[in-house]
Formats: structure tokens, C-alpha cells, sequence
């Protein structure tokens, strides 16, 4: 009988420990999906941004919550649409000499992927539309214009690396002639490694150039995020730093920032 319970309890041993290595090997595949913008992975970020030493007297600030929903739907065995919507809620103070202070919504950007549902050597490939749809609540938090272009992603995975670029270019096709045209060019290279216990280390750059102005804006964010369950819930909370590499002159911010915030997974 001594034999048998010693048995059990090392069978009862095996088991638990099988089971937390696939529970570890479920948070780090959910970690790296959470890496690749084309996963076919439901999630709902919360992307706080700070910025500082915004206007010519560089003493401007400004708070963007990005809430940033990704959708994947799938169209057929071969392939996916992916959407990726970006609404700014933005508080600032003071981004130019007697602007007061604005908070609302800014102006939507809208995403739609076509990707294969199967990677390639560890290639995944998107491309598709996006929409720029004035939904600004303030006069200050972007120009009443509707825009549209075209959006690609490629991303290859590995050994706990995601490495890739996300671009888009988009053009003001109509809206308030007294507001500023759009014509800019977004570049999005990014690099990060998961480790086996979910934590992720991010690095990327979200440089824009805006044609109408010929000028660069130029963040260079890195960022550590930790893959958690709240309640059985699947949650990555993130935090970090952010430089301006380059901002417009008198009117970009300055310096240094920092983001942070979580996103909401909701696995098939």
C-alpha cells in the first residue's frame, strides 16, 4: 500500500508538472501571437502614450490612449482578413501658445489585412486598404479629412523572435478644404523575443513623413510586456520608454516619453 500512494502521489507529481509545462507553453504561444499584427488572434490593446515638449516653447503635453482592436475573420481555408482599428482618446495642454486644453476623440484609422492562414518558413504576409475617418471631437485633434491607401505587413517568426515591418501611405481624398491634405507615409519596423515564461522585450520605430511638409516623426519605443490571467482571463500588461528620434520643428514633441497600458486576448 506504502508503494502504491508513493506511486500516486509520483504519478499526481508527473501530471502537475506536465501540466504547468503545457500551460507555460500555451501563455508563450499566446505572447508570440500577440507579437505578430496578423494573428489570428482576437485582442483589444489599451495603448497609453506620453509626450512632452510639444510647440515652439516646448512646454506642451499630451496623453493618447489608443484602443486598438484586432479582429481576425476567416474567409476560407487559405485565407484570413484581418482588421486593425486604431481610435485615440487624447488629452493635451498647451500645444501651441493659447491653445488651452482638448480632450476627446481623435482621428480613426482603419486597417483591413488579406493573409494567408498558413506561414511560409515562419513568413506571415498581409496587405490590403486603409481608411482615415475624421472622428476628431476638437478641431485640434487632427483635420476633418477622409483619407485612404494602402496598408502591408511582413513578419517572420522563430526561436522566440518576431521580426518584421507594418507600412502604410494614405492620401486626404475629401473633407474640410480649410484643413491641412494628407499625404504621409508610415514605417513600422519592429523586433521582439519571448521568452518561455511569457515576459516579451519590444523595439520599434513609428516613423512618419509627411509629404505636404517634407518632415520626419520619429519614435523609437521599446517596451516589456508579461503575459497574465486575471480570473482565467488572458492579459498582457505593458510598460516602457519612448524617444524622439526626430519631431517637427516648433511642433512635434521633444525628449523623452513613455507607454504603457494592457490588452484584453481572446483566444479561438
Amino acid at each position: 500500500m506504502r508503494h502504491l500512494a508513493k506511486n500516486t502521489l509520483i504519478a499526481m507529481g508527473l501530471v502537475s508538472a506536465i501540466s504547468g509545462v503545457a500551460r507555460a507553453d500555451d501563455s508563450q504561444n499566446l505572447a508570440k501571437q500577440l507579437a505578430n499584427p496578423l494573428a489570428a488572434l482576437i485582442s483589444v490593446p489599451f495603448q497609453g502614450n506620453y509626450n512632452s515638449g510639444i510647440g515652439p516653447l516646448e512646454d506642451g503635453e499630451q496623453v493618447v490612449v489608443n484602443v486598438q482592436p484586432v479582429i481576425p475573420i476567416t474567409l476560407n481555408e487559405d485565407w484570413n482578413l484581418i482588421s486593425r482599428t486604431i481610435l485615440p482618446v487624447v488629452s493635451q495642454q498647451d500645444i501651441f501658445p493659447g491653445a488651452g486644453q482638448q480632450f476627446g476623440l481623435g482621428n480613426t484609422v482603419q486597417s483591413l489585412f488579406f493573409s494567408p492562414s498558413q506561414t511560409i518558413d515562419g513568413w506571415t504576409l498581409g496587405a490590403g486598404p486603409v481608411f482615415y475617418l475624421p472622428t476628431r471631437t476638437d478641431e485640434l485633434l487632427g483635420p476633418e479629412k477622409w483619407g485612404a491607401g494602402p496598408t502591408a505587413v511582413a513578419l517572420w517568426q522563430g526561436s522566440g523572435w518576431s521580426i518584421g515591418m507594418l507600412a502604410n501611405h494614405i492620401w486626404s481624398v475629401a473633407g474640410a478644404e480649410d484643413d491641412p491634405d494628407i499625404n504621409a507615409t508610415y514605417l513600422q519596423p519592429f523586433v521582439s523575443y519571448t521568452t518561455k515564461d511569457s515576459w516579451t522585450f519590444s523595439l520599434n520605430t513609428e516613423s512618419t513623413y509627411n509629404w505636404e511638409n517634407e518632415d520626419w516623426s520619429v519614435p523609437v519605443n521599446g517596451t516589456v510586456s508579461k503575459l497574465v490571467k486575471l480570473g482565467g482571463q488572458p492579459v498582457s500588461l505593458f510598460g516602457g520608454v519612448r524617444y524622439w528620434a526626430v519631431s517637427p520643428e516648433d511642433a512635434g514633441p521633444e525628449g523623452w516619453g513613455a507607454r504603457f497600458g494592457v490588452t484584453f486576448l481572446f483566444p479561438k
